[in-house]
């Protein structure tokens, strides 16, 4: 029987950030004031319906110098995880 091996990773959220039903420039300039107060390293999530975000998003992390760990589709909107530079 073959056995595959599992490894669970748990990501510890330094704050959640809720910018559903909101438009294209409007969950970027949210996460970029919330985040502001946090310190390095620390990590968001973004929670967001505009499909615009799946581009803004990774973008601003890029410009930014924050570290994109990942986006996941969930029912009716996109959770988009980083970390703060």
């Amino acid at each position: 029987m073959d056995r595959t091996k599992y490894r669970a990773y748990v990501i510890i959220m330094d704050m959640e950030i809720d910018a559903l039903n909101l438009l294209c420039p409007l969950p970027v300039l949210r996460l970029r004031k919330r985040m502001q107060p946090l310190p390095s390293g620390a990590t968001i999530r973004l929670l967001a319906d505009d499909p615009a975000a799946i581009v803004d998003v990774p973008h601003f992390c890029n410009e930014a110098g924050h570290r994109f760990l990942g986006m996941v589709e969930k029912d009716g909107y996109l959770e988009f995880t980083l970390q703060k530079a």
